[in-house]
Parts: structure tokens; C-alpha cells; sequence
């Protein structure tokens, strides 16, 4: 995964980012060839634009690549398969934060689906600058590469026993125990709603459990894990079935994170539940206005078989209250109407603590991965109300679909309990450098950063340490100038 990063390359080509407002600065620092040489191409330094500067012998002596403003984390990320092959080396004066950002893009830049179809030729290598923290940057790309590669592999090859393999093979990585509830045995292990869903599958439902660690505060983390959805009974019309492998892409969002918490070796007790299943049509299928019964005791109406993944989330929800955790994370691909509100790339983010949603959004904006918070609001909770059952699993109108959504999950969430609930696409929806079409662990790097600050805290309280740090506060004018006298 990682061979186009090397240790060392004797004649590797220097690679020099540079920013739109530095760039006439730099080019009176430079040679008089070099400089015509970069007007003459007429490069700019448009964030991702490139301009290859030759030698005296018509080889290539340098690599100009335009960034962002601020810390850019894509722009040198089509570098891996659009330059010559060979080595390359970043500037000596990029360090710190622009060169770990530059090795990530590099890294992750490199990244294509190849389960089925192999790519051709080499990738230009680039040579690990000094200092860089390079645990860091394969923990992120290894963990972004497992949830693109679940989330793109078709429902054939990645039906609920693939998705529980895989969880399987992470929690033998990291020594974590784990096990699987299979089948009929959700029933007798109280879990009928994720067995009422996927029941009529040929691949039976199951519940996967995975925990890890000893010490410091409880987190436990629940991915919907339908791993292809055609409605049920209430059947997609085929443009609406046509992405459904990637239905379990919350699922594989919190194994991703999962995966990053143990690899770091947080001091966190973890543990990730997955309800997988299939929405399948057979005799056998749930249908609507049948009534469900679910293990926190609530009965569900079914409104609509196409709102599965809520259904099978609210058993993963009440087994996490188990072990009486700090904080409980969800992540599905819940609701078309957040998308609506938000579009393809802002995760909605809902919370019942407000110091736990401002530090996930700061984080957020601090590594660039926003998600964006929506209200639960109360007052529509009533559209969910059901005349024979305790709760309707759709609301009675077509409005505040994602809110709707929230709030029925709510309804499984104890009192007291902190919860955060993320309705994500967990998708690409154009080739852009680093994020090819298809799917993709939105928040993942903000999560990840949340979680790694919020577990330095003492059962996981308080606000200060779960921001990121911020610049020093200046005390008011007036005080610093009495201070001076």
C-alpha cells in the first residue's frame, strides 16, 4: 500500500508547492531561466495546477505544484499517477504540517479499487521527508483504504458474513475480542428487529461485536451495516437500488475508526456493534404496518420497508447501553433528505450534548473533514407518532426527513446518556484528486481527531481538552495598556 513512499532515492527531483500569494517572491529568488521558464508556461500556482521545469540537459530538475492557502491536504494528490515515473522529494523547506499533509495526499493520491480490475504501471515514488510522524499517516490512509474498499465491493462479494470477516480480521490485527450473533439465534438473544429486516435474505442477519481495551473512558460505536438494500416490499425503482452496495457504508465507517483508535492504542474501552444485514424481497419479507417488537421493549410500526436501516440501528443502539459507555457515536447511510439539505460531502451531525457537537464540528473544520449539525427537534417528534404501536418507523409527512430519522433513534437512547448520530453518504460523487468516484469514510479524520482529544479526558467530560488548541486569548486593550504604564 504504501511502496510509492521510499526511505531514500539518490537522484529523486525536487518537488516544490508553492501558494498563489508567494509565488512572484519566489520566482525573484530563482534563476533567470527558471523564472521565464514558469511565466512562459503561464503557472500560477492554482491549487493542483503543475508546471515541470527542465534542466540544462533537458531533464527534469523541478516540480512546481500550486497549493491552498492554509493546510492543503489534495493538491499534491494527483502527483503519484500523473508525473513521470521515478523519485521525487519534497522541498527542505516544506516541514511540519505541509509535509505530513503532502505525504498523506501522496499517500492516499495512489489509491484506486483494483479488487476487479488491476491498473497498469508505476507510480512515481516519493521519498519520506524527515520528521514526518509516518505511523500517523499509514494509520489514516490503511483505515480510509479499508472502508472505500468495503463500501465499494459489491453486495456479492460483501454481503453481511464478508462485512462480519472483515471485522473479524481487524479485531485479530489489534487483539480484540469479538464474536457474531447469527440468524435465528438473534431471536433468542433478543435482537428481533435486526432479524425482522434481514430475514429474508439467502445470507443471514447478524449482530457483530467487537471490544478492545482496559482503561480510560467507554466508547462504543455502532455502524448500519445493510450491506445491499433494495427497499423490501416497498421496492426502489432500479436508479434508487443502483448504489445500494454502499448501504453499509456507516459500518464501515466506525470499523475505519475503530481500527485507528486501536492502532494509536488510545486509552479508551471500545467497542463497535454492527447490525449487518441484506433488505431483501422474499416470502418471508417484513412488511408494512407490521408491528415490531425491538430489545429495548419499544414497538415499531413499519410505515415503510426502505427505512431498514433505522430499524435494525435502534437493537445496536439499546445492546450499547450495556456497559453504561461515556459516549455512544453512530454513523449510517440514513436519510436522501440530509443530502438534500447538505449535499454529497457535509455529513449531518446529531447531537444530545452540546459540548460533545461543538468539539466534533471543530475538529472538523480543524482537519478539514466538516460535518454540519442539524437540530433534533422535539417538536416533530409527534410525526412519528402510531396509532397501534409505540413509534412509526417513517414520519406522517414528507418534511425534515433526516430530523425525523434522528429522533426516532433518540427514542432508544437512554437519559443521561451522551450520543452523537451521523447520517452520512459515504460517498464520491466525482473523481476529484485523492477522492475517486465511489466510496468514501466522510469524518473519518475528524472523528478520529475527536476522539483521540476526548479520551485524554477523565470519563471522556468536559469541553477544553476536546477542542482543538487554539491561539492564546489577548487580554483586553485597556488592561495591556495599564500593564505597559
Amino acid at each position: 500500500m504504501f511502496d510509492h513512499l521510499i526511505d531514500r532515492a539518490a537522484d529523486a527531483v525536487e518537488i516544490v508547492p508553492l501558494r498563489a500569494q508567494r509565488l512572484e517572491a519566489w520566482l525573484k529568488r530563482q534563476p533567470q531561466p527558471v523564472g521565464q521558464w514558469v511565466r512562459a508556461a503561464g503557472f500560477a500556482a492554482k491549487p493542483g495546477s503543475v508546471c515541470l521545469v527542465p534542466n540544462a540537459e533537458g531533464g527534469l530538475a523541478q516540480v512546481l505544484v500550486g497549493i491552498e492557502e492554509g493546510l492543503d491536504r489534495w493538491s499534491l494528490a494527483a502527483l503519484p499517477t500523473s508525473l513521470p515515473k521515478g523519485a521525487y522529494r519534497l522541498a527542505e523547506s516544506v516541514g511540519g504540517a505541509d509535509a505530513e499533509a503532502a505525504c498523506f495526499a501522496w499517500a492516499i493520491g495512489a489509491y484506486r479499487f483494483q479488487r476487479y480490475k488491476k491498473r497498469d504501471g508505476e507510480l512515481a515514488r516519493l521519498v519520506w521527508p524527515a520528521g514526518v510522524d509516518r505511523a500517523a499517516i499509514r494509520r489514516l490512509v490503511s483505515a480510509l483504504t479499508l472502508a472505500r474498499d468495503l463500501i465499494n465491493t459489491p453486495a456479492e462479494d460483501m454481503g453481511p458474513p464478508h462485512l462480519a470477516d472483515a471485522a473479524k480480521a481487524v479485531a485479530k490485527a489489534h487483539k480484540a475480542s469479538f464474536s457474531v450473533i447469527v440468524g435465528d439465534d438473534l431471536l433468542k438473544k433478543n435482537y428481533p428487529a435486526v432479524h425482522a429486516v434481514g430475514r429474508a435474505a439467502s445470507r443471514p442477519p447478524r449482530l457483530i461485536d467487537l471490544n478492545w481495551g482496559n482503561s480510560g473512558p467507554r466508547l462504543t460505536l455502532v455502524g448500519k451495516g445493510v450491506c445491499f438494500d433494495t427497499g423490501g416490499l416497498d421496492l426502489k425503482p432500479s436508479s434508487g437500488m443502483l448504489l445500494m452496495k454502499k448501504d453499509m457504508g456507516g459500518a464501515a465507517l466506525m470499523l475505519a475508526l475503530a481500527q485507528m483508535i486501536m492502532d494509536a492504542g488510545l486509552k479508551i474501552r471500545l467497542r463497535l456493534l454492527i447490525p449487518a444485514v441484506e433488505n431483501s424481497v422474499s416470502g418471508n419479507s417484513y412488511r408494512p404496518l407490521d408491528v415490531i417488537r425491538t430489545r429495548k421493549g419499544i414497538t415499531v410500526e413499519i410505515g415503510n420497508t426502505d427505512a431498514e436501516g433505522r430499524v435494525i440501528l435502534c437493537d445496536a443502539l439499546a445492546e450499547a447501553h450495556r456497559d453504561r459507555p461515556d459516549l455512544i457515536l453512530d454513523a449510517a447511510t440514513l436519510t436522501g433528505a440530509a443530502r438534500v439539505a447538505l449535499g454529497p460531502d457535509l455529513p449531518a451531525l446529531f447531537c444530545n450534548d452540546d459540548d460533545i457537537s461543538d468539539a466534533i464540528l471543530r475538529h472538523g473544520k480543524a482537519e478539514d473533514d466538516p460535518l454540519w449539525r442539524l437540530p433534533l427537534h422535539k417538536g416533530y417528534r409527534a410525526m412519528l407518532d402510531s396509532k397501534v404501536a409505540d413509534i412509526n418507523n417513517v414520519s406522517s409527512g414528507p418534511y425534515a426527513g433526516a430530523i425525523t430519522a434522528a429522533l426516532y433513534l433518540q427514542e432508544f437512547i437512554d437519559p443521561g446518556v451522551r450520543w452523537a448520530h451521523i447520517d452520512t453518504l459515504a460517498w464520491n460523487t466525482r473523481d476529484r484528486p485523492g477522492r475517486p468516484e465511489g466510496g468514501e469514510a466522510l469524518c473519518l479524520r475528524a472523528l478520529f481527531s475527536f476522539v483521540s482529544a476526548w479520551s485524554q479526558q477523565k470519563k471522556g467530560k468536559g469541553a477544553a481538552i476536546i477542542a482543538p488548541k487554539a491561539a492564546p486569548r489577548q487580554r483586553p486593550l485597556k488592561q495591556r495598556t495599564r500593564r505597559r504604564r
